[in-house]
């Protein structure tokens, strides 16, 4: 199987190893185009960005996130098109095949653009009824193969290099990385298909077996990519993610290798070397920001410790708060760590958003970060059954990050904050980011959407969310905190509301929110509804007469409101996005059916409202963070 056929190579195009060496370095420079593209997408955005703050503290500027003159028109407008057409998303409703459910339209646009590419480069003249036909087509699909193996490491780093440039983070590329290695495992099986039929064609698959012993290890890298293949579907990824992680990286260290003894000649070995440098740059730079971070000197250059102290707390029969405590790093809202408690978990490192947002200013020396881990198996389920057993006891972890790219939360005039149950790790931070923020940012209303089956469960985020609420507005910014309770009535009774099951918890603990929960201050205030915010459900929203803490603010603004039903998420999109006057930010973090819903709404509401196409309507940014693994 020699890629290098000589001169009657170059006289039949698509089996030499000229044509094919050419298509790989096309197939690398389209990518490398792709990137450049995108990082001058990230740059035009970052220079409006810097161009809407400094208007933001001009005083004469009525509306500052709004476009200003024709070019910054005709960027939104090209802004609004792509993102409308890109959000919308079927959502598989089928209890057990909820799996199926598709991705945006946005990502199988990318998709298909990249099979399109593939598509062209593995059948340019390479169907010939001819003697090489078989020959011709297993050669090109060989190349392309291994000319995708760098690819699919690169996108698989978690230090991504692709991700800093155009300004994401790895875990939204690693969508990308299962699809390339999906597409990779076609290309492969076509590859050794056309090889196979041609020996039995001819008859001599023994003896071909016999003389080319490199055969085999190709063999065996295609079973291997035929195992990731069919264990990388999530309902199997999720029956031992652990396990999964660690199999998976293995069998792709295995493939190097195999592919390594597979290959006949050099001239394709410095892609094998890409794929190693890739990998080994990645394993580096995690081993140095874990050192970095939990490795702590004395000015003598004597180890302190090393490690994070961290208390843990169940605050709900699900739900685990962790501190970690000396977190001398600094973070944006919306990044995330990875947390590794050898007690618990010895080879196991796991991601979880941070829950609070950076405190700023001379005056602070806050170095805890907060965690919320929802117990499933595995590690999160040993950690909360170790909270409930130890609530008093600390453990010694491990950090490595900050990891993320979020977008800038301070140039939007609107912002829509959806949290569903755990979701709210990403999206309070927000909040609280722009309460916290001393210098001047666009921001002048906040709708908060905190959802969750049940009334403990939100407990945690509500007393954050109310003060960072009342804080805000008494910088002037309009809040509104919306608590939607999802469990339903339960042995004919209906579900208590927030405020009464927060006043049964804190009277049956005797004393007020454990000391790593509690809020610098604690600010009260007693809120009653003005108004009803329709749901799918008629469900009433409910009056806090009375707040969980001791202190009332009688003539304190509207700021909670309270369902007992999922809410309806169109609705709380529209009224704010329909009332304001510059751009709005849509932020949703939670399970596939609330972000399929989200994103259906927002590309609805901006080809309604002709978003930037001469209506006066202003643009919508959608984020969107979804449970996957």
């Amino acid at each position: 199987m020699d890629m290098d056929m000589g001169d009657m190579d170059h006289e039949i195009p698509g089996i030499g190893m000229d044509t094919n060496h050419a298509f790989v370095r096309g197939y690398w420079y389209t990518i490398a185009g792709v990137v450049v593209v995108l990082t001058a997408v990230r740059g035009v955005n970052y220079f409006d960005a810097r161009r809407r703050l400094k208007s933001c503290r001009d005083a004469s500027v009525e509306h500052p996130t709004r476009p200003q003159g024709p070019v910054s028109q005709a960027w939104a407008t090209a802004t609004a098109i792509v993102r409308e057409t890109s959000h919308p998303q079927l959502y598989v409703p089928i209890k057990g095949l909820r799996w199926l459910t598709p991705p945006s339209l946005g990502r199988i646009i990318v998709l298909c653009c990249y099979w399109a590419v593939m598509v062209y480069l593995m059948s340019w003249r390479v169907s010939k009824n001819d003697v090489y036909y078989y020959e011709r087509i297993g050669y090109r699909n060989a190349w392309l193969t291994i000319g995708q193996l760098p690819l699919l490491f690169l996108l698989a780093m978690k230090v991504n290099v692709i991700g800093f440039l155009i300004g994401t983070s790895h875990e939204r590329l690693n969508w990308l990385h299962r699809w390339v290695g999906r597409t990779m495992f076609v290309t492969a099986t076509l590859h050794g298909w056309h090889f196979w039929t041609m020996w039995v064609k001819a008859d001599f698959v023994e003896f071909e077996l016999q003389i080319m012993p490199l055969i085999k290890y190709g063999i065996g890298a295609w079973g291997i990519l035929l195992w990731t293949f069919i264990i990388g579907f999530l309902p199997i990824r999720r029956l031992a993610y652990e396990v999964w992680v660690i199999q998976h990286v293995l069998s792709f260290v295995l493939i190097l290798w195999l592919v390594s003894k597979h290959l006949p000649n050099n001239d394709a070995r410095y892609l094998i070397w890409m794929s190693i440098s890739f990998l080994a740059f990645d394993r580096v730079a995690r081993w140095f920001l874990l050192l970095w971070q939990n490795i702590k000197l004395r000015p003598n250059g004597s180890t302190k410790h090393i490690g994070h102290e961290m208390s843990v707390r169940a605050v709900c029969p699900s739900t685990t708060v962790v501190t970690i405590k000396d977190a001398r790093f600094k973070w944006a809202a919306g990044q995330h760590i990875y947390l590794w408690v050898p007690r618990l978990g010895p080879v196991e490192a796991h991601p979880y958003t941070i829950a609070c947002a950076e405190k700023r200013g001379d005056d602070c020396n806050c170095d805890s970060i907060q965690l919320v881990v929802r117990a499933h198996n595995g590690f999160s389920k040993r950690l909360h059954e170790y909270a409930m057993k130890n609530p008093e006891s600390t453990l010694t972890g491990f950090v490595s990050g900050p990891y993320g790219i979020p977008p800038r939360w301070d140039i939007y005039e609107t912002m829509v904050l959806i949290g569903a149950s755990t979701g709210a790790s990403f999206t309070l931070p927000i909040l609280e980011r722009i309460t916290n923020d001393r210098a001047t940012n666009c921001a002048r209303r906040i709708e908060l959407v905190l959802i969750a089956r049940t009334a403990q469960e939100l407990k945690y985020y509500v007393e954050r969310a109310e003060k960072a609420g009342r804080n805000a507005t008494a910088r002037g910014v309009r809040v509104t905190i919306h608590v939607a309770i999802t469990g339903g009535s339960q042995g004919g009774q209906d579900v208590p509301s927030f405020a009464k099951v927060i006043s049964q918890s804190d009277s049956e603990s005797g004393r007020n929110s454990p000391s790593e929960l509690k809020l610098d201050e604690k600010t009260g205030g007693g809120c009653c509804c003005s108004g009803r915010q329709p749901t799918e459900k008629t469900s009433p929203c409910r009056c806090r007469a009375n707040s969980y803490n001791s202190t009332s603010e009688a003539d304190g603004p509207e700021l909670i409101r309270e369902y007992t039903s999922r809410p309806n998420i169109d609705a709380l999109i529209r009224s704010p996005v329909e009332e304001a006057w510059g751009e709005t930010a849509v932020v949703v973090c939670g399970g596939p059916e609330i972000v399929a819903r989200t994103r259906n709404t927002v590309s609805r509401l901006s080809d309604e409202r002709a978003v930037h196409k001469g209506t006066g309507a202003q643009g919508i940014l959608l984020h969107v963070e979804e449970y996957s693994f």
